[in-house]
This record gives structure tokens, sequence and C-alpha cells, in this order.
């Protein structure tokens, strides 16, 4: 069964262009494209889709506040923003809002398809800048905060965390830890279960501090 993909973008050229990317895949179908956030919220609790790439620069109602609106009508979609800008305040604001995921619009073609997969089994899709950016950010950690909610893991998904605030990439934590990519999605899987959130930076909000 095909992955089922929305897209939310204002500039039809870039519309067009992602949604042609995606039915020409072969394992991804575009299910509906909307040039607005008022469209989409609309539209998109009724079509469910699996993934829906967002612009963050929205007219009217922005994207971030529009993932912020859909995560509650619809919260099994995955969102991953999909814009030019990579200030840091914008990509937090929108991983805070609900997104799984953030890509620039320059990523190659191949890159947008592997985001969506990836976002579709658990992952976290990122772009190399943005990724060095949300490292930085959590590097600043003073020290967990919280540790009632760490107890709730076991030694394995604690290190497994700890990792994922270095900004590792589930490859890199298989491979450090002599582990499957599928093992790695699990343990991570189990994380979010306990500490009931729904993303990375959920998780390591809900455990670390900052400087």
């Amino acid at each position: 069964m095909s992955i089922k993909v929305v897209v939310i973008e204002d500039q039809k050229e870039t519309r067009d262009m992602l949604a042609i990317l995606i039915n020409s895949s072969g394992e991804y179908e575009c299910t509906g494209t909307f040039a607005n956030s008022e469209d989409a919220l609309e539209h998109i609790p009724r079509l469910l889709p699996d993934v829906a790439l967002v612009d963050i620069n929205l007219p009217g109602i922005s994207g971030t506040e529009c993932v912020a609106r859909l995560r509650g009508l619809c919260p099994s979609v995955q969102y991953i923003m999909c814009t030019s800008l990579e200030d840091s305040d914008t990509i937090f604001a929108a991983l805070q809002a609900g997104a799984s995921g953030y890509i620039t619009k320059s990523a190659p073609p191949a890159k947008m398809l592997e985001a969506i997969n990836d976002v579709h089994n658990g992952g976290s899709p990122m772009s190399s800048q943005i990724a060095r950016k949300v490292v930085a950010f959590f590097q600043q950690k003073e020290q967990v905060k919280n540790n009632a909610e760490l107890q709730k893991l076991s030694p394995r998904e604690q290190e497994i965390l700890d990792f994922l605030s270095k900004g590792f990439r589930y490859k890199e934590i298989a491979a450090t830890l002599f582990l499957s990519i599928e093992t790695v999605r699990k343990h991570i899987h189990n994380i979010y279960e306990k500490l009931q959130v729904d993303s990375r930076t959920d998780a390591l909000n809900k455990i670390y501090t900052r400087r």
C-alpha cells in the first residue's frame, strides 16, 4: 500500500513539482495539494494522509500554526516542514508545534522522498544544516531536570536518549551500539510511549534543561 502524502505550499510551481515527484516515485501517492492553511484545515481531517509536507511561510495562518491545529484534529499524521527558512527560532517553533521533521526546499528530490519514508517509519528527517542547529541546541542542556521521568526508561533507552540529545541519527546509533535500525526504532518508540511524547524534541525537552 502506498504512503499517502499531502502538500501545503502557497507557491504553485513548488506545489505542483512536489506532487509530481511524489506521484512518480511508485511508493507514494499525493492525495491532496493546498495553497493555504485554511483549505488544509478544512480538508485534511477528511483525507487523513500518512504524511503532510508543510511550507512554514504560508499566507494567513502560518505553517507552524497550521501544524499545531492539525495535530489536534488528526494526530496520526506526520508533518514535515518544507521551507527555505533555516533560523533556529523558526525551526524549534515548528518542531514544538508538532512537526516530526524539517527539510529545506533546496534538498535533492531523492532526499525529499527519503524524508517522507523516514518520518513515516518513526524518524525525524532534517537537512544536515538544520541537524547541526538541533545538535547545538541540545548540547546546551545543563542537566537532567526530570529524574523521575528518566527512571521510567531502561538503561538501554536512557543510552539511546543520550545519543538523540547529541544529534545522532538512527543509523548512527545503530552502528555505535551494534543494533539494527529497526531495533533502535523500537527503543525510540518505547521511549516516546513511556514519556508520553510524540517527537525527539518533546522527549529531550521533558528530560533536560538548557543553559
